[in-house]
């Protein structure tokens, strides 16, 4: 596979669909724009693409909760598309409000009727949250194949007003903990947890991102398609040589080539 195709859906209120197709194209993908009705007509299919991403911003105005009607889109209007395309072993990202979309949808963390287990909630602080924080990388987690090869700690921008990772019960807490699918949790600058601001929402177990039980499902709130280049952080003459985020679209990229 030269060029793995990724979808990045759209619909009105996404506005970080062009951050996140470069993200993708710079790192060897070929990204297209795909507004959610294209894909209710038979010209366009879901199949056609490798890996489906769902980029931030405030779909449908967050009327109702923020993502719930394009996460009602997908569960009732493509449930079978997107079954058949996990089942293909293809990819799905959704970052900031698209990982509202994804929960709010059932396909995170993930159960076999895909009912809701967990929600992205107003913040703690009551307000929106709009900057940089530290992210770690649980050593328990081993199955996300879009965090491969990461530092165990990264620094990315955030931006969301409903960002509390809440779950439905203890019981779904302690599956995604013993199932590794906790992929990013808030810390400070050495790792460590800490209230607000170092846990921006107050989110449960200072949860930032998850996958799915196979790894290729992952949501997160943070932003890595803002921090692909070193001259996007504000401290980038500290910097390493590619910005945090850039990795985490090259490991999908790298999955597709050799698996699909």
């Amino acid at each position: 596979m030269a060029k793995p195709k990724v979808c990045v859906l759209r619909t009105a209120g996404t506005n970080c669909d062009k951050e996140t197709a470069f993200a993708f194209s710079e790192a060897g993908a070929s990204a297209e724009l795909a507004h959610i009705n294209s894909l209710f007509e038979p010209q366009k299919k879901l199949s056609e693409y490798d890996i489906l991403a769902i980029p931030g911003g405030f779909s449908y105005g967050d009327d109702v909760a923020a993502g719930k009607i394009l996460a009602n889109e997908l569960r009732y209007k493509l449930i079978g598309d997107i079954k058949k395309f996990i089942q293909d072993g293809k990819l799905i990202i959704g970052i900031c409000n698209g990982f509202q979309v994804l929960v709010r949808s059932g396909l995170l963390p993930g159960s076999p009727s895909l009912s809701q287990e967990a929600s992205l909630i107003i913040n703690d602080s009551g307000k929106f949250e709009d900057r940089w924080v530290h992210l770690k990388n649980p050593k328990s987690q081993k199955k996300c194949i879009w965090t491969k090869g990461l530092p165990g700690l990264i620094s990315l921008p955030i931006a969301h007003g409903e960002g509390k990772f809440v779950v439905k019960d203890k019981f779904v807490l302690e599956r995604i903990e013993e199932q590794g699918q906790i992929v990013f949790q808030y810390c400070d600058e050495e790792g460590k947890a800490g209230d607000y601001p170092v846990n921006p929402n107050g989110s449960t177990g200072d949860i930032a991102g998850i996958c799915d039980e196979t790894g290729r499902i992952f949501g997160l709130m943070p932003h890595p398609e803002r921090h692909i280049s070193v001259l996007q952080h504000p401290r980038w003459p500290r910097s390493k040589k590619h910005g945090d985020g850039s990795m985490i679209f090259a490991n999908a990229v790298n999955y597709c080539r050799r698996n699909l």
